[in-house]
Parts: structure tokens; C-alpha cells; sequence
């Protein structure tokens, strides 16, 4: 069976660049103790990666207002996601399409009327997210933080559902990688990576939607700079 992934990982600086950033990640987790690190530190994380990723909707909502739980309904909606993310690892694992749905259902919830929660908005947005979940199922020798930020463009991109793409991309993003093993406890921040580098993040998933090479490479080598600032934000770095 051809591996649907190796091709991106063959492209220029690809594969350095990633060992590079899991070689960081796997240094902070180790150093900082993670056989010692709690629950609270977790939530923390998700928490922190919620209001990040609101921000990038444009939320106005201060990390201090969403803890309060005082944040706008797209922060509100960025802790729904949150707090049930973690319960769909093995969903994930198994399941792709059911975890997509699940994510997409927590995110609108009070948004969209309750038929839409989880349902594809077109047969061409069902058939491409089919086609992310055959990825994710098929067997690859792809470093798994090239898997997370090949579902998270893709997600994106595609715009599968009605509303709340952005929240449900990038949770995506950080369900494989706790999945795939690089954070298992979810301790490292990649919403907030993407927020550090707001504009090469928007201009890289316009340049990944055109559909060549060159995007696909440019939004990879971008995601490598992103994984290793979401690790910088860390409650372990605190």
C-alpha cells in the first residue's frame, strides 16, 4: 500500500524541520517532569489552547475572563470543545469521521439547529472529510505532527461544516497529537502557537487552499515554527 503521506515528508527541510521540533517538544515534556505533571496542568493547557483559538475567530475574550468563564459565546463555545477533547482519543483513533462530527456538534451547539450539529454541509464536503479519515486510518511512516497540521489545513480549507471550521481544525490539529503519542497529556499549547504567528498562519492555510506543491510545503515548514511555539506556551515553561 502507498504511503499518502511520504511524498510531503520527502519535500525540502520537511523532515528536519520536525525532528528538530519533536526533538524540542519531547525535551520540555522530559525536563520538566512529565511523570509529575497534574490533571490541573492539563486543563490548564486546553484551556489556554481554547481562548487561543477563539482568538483566531476574533474573539476579544482575555485568558483571565475565559478561566472566570466570562468570555463571548466564541470562547464559550472554544471551552464546550475543550473540556470533552480529551474523551475522543480513542474516537479519533477508530473513527475519524465520528470525532470530526463530535467536535463540530460540542462547537456549534446553540448555533446551528440540532439536524446540522455534525452533519457535512454538501456530498463534496462529506466526501472530503471521508477522504481525511481514510488518511488518518491508513498506515504511514509520516512524523505525526506532519499528520496534525495536514488535518488541520485540510479541515480548514475544506470547511466541511456549517460554522465553527476554525475551533474544530484546530482541535483536530491537537487530537492526533495526543492520539499519536507526541503529547499524550495534552501539556503543550498549538492554538497558541498558531495566534504567535497569526498572519504566515492565515496567509499559509490561503496558500495550502490553492491546492500546489508549493502551499502544501510552505504550510508545513510554517507548521513546524508553530508546534515548537505552542510548546513554549506550556503551563510546564510557567
Amino acid at each position: 500500500m502507498t504511503d499518502p503521506l511520504a511524498r510531503l515528508v520527502s519535500l525540502e527541510g520537511v523532515a528536519s524541520a520536525y525532528a528538530a521540533t519533536r526533538d524540542g517538544i519531547d525535551v520540555m515534556l522530559r525536563d520538566r517532569g512529565l511523570r509529575r505533571t497534574t490533571p490541573e496542568q492539563t486543563a490548564e493547557s486546553l484551556l489556554r489552547g481554547a481562548q487561543a483559538s477563539a482568538a483566531l475567530e476574533d474573539s476579544e475574550s482575555t485568558l483571565d475572563e475565559v478561566r472566570d468563564g466570562a468570555g463571548d459565546a466564541v470562547a464559550r463555545d472554544a471551552v464546550r470543545v475543550s473540556t470533552e477533547l480529551l474523551a475522543l482519543v480513542p474516537v479519533l483513533r477508530t473513527a475519524p469521521l465520528q470525532a470530526f462530527a463530535r467536535l463540530h456538534a460540542l462547537a456549534a451547539k446553540g448555533t446551528l439547529a440540532d439536524e446540522e450539529l455534525g452533519r457535512p454541509r454538501s456530498a463534496e464536503a462529506a466526501g472530503r472529510l471521508r477522504g481525511l479519515s481514510e488518511l488518518l486510518l491508513a498506515p504511514t511512516t509520516a512524523p505525526a505532527l506532519v499528520v496534525a497540521a495536514i488535518v488541520h489545513a485540510d479541515l480548514m480549507t475544506v470547511a466541511p461544516f456549517g460554522s465553527h471550521n476554525g475551533l474544530v481544525a484546530r482541535a483536530a490539529e491537537r487530537l492526533v497529537m495526543v492520539a499519536r503519542g507526541v503529547d499524550e497529556k495534552s501539556l503543550t499549547v498549538p492554538e497558541a502557537g498558531h495566534l504567535t504567528h497569526r498572519a504566515e498562519y492565515e496567509s499559509n492555510l490561503r496558500g495550502y487552499a490553492s491546492g500546489g506543491q508549493a502551499g502544501i510545503h510552505a504550510w508545513l515548514l510554517y507548521g513546524a515554527e508553530a508546534f515548537a511555539a505552542g510548546a513554549e506556551a506550556s503551563p510546564l515553561r510557567a
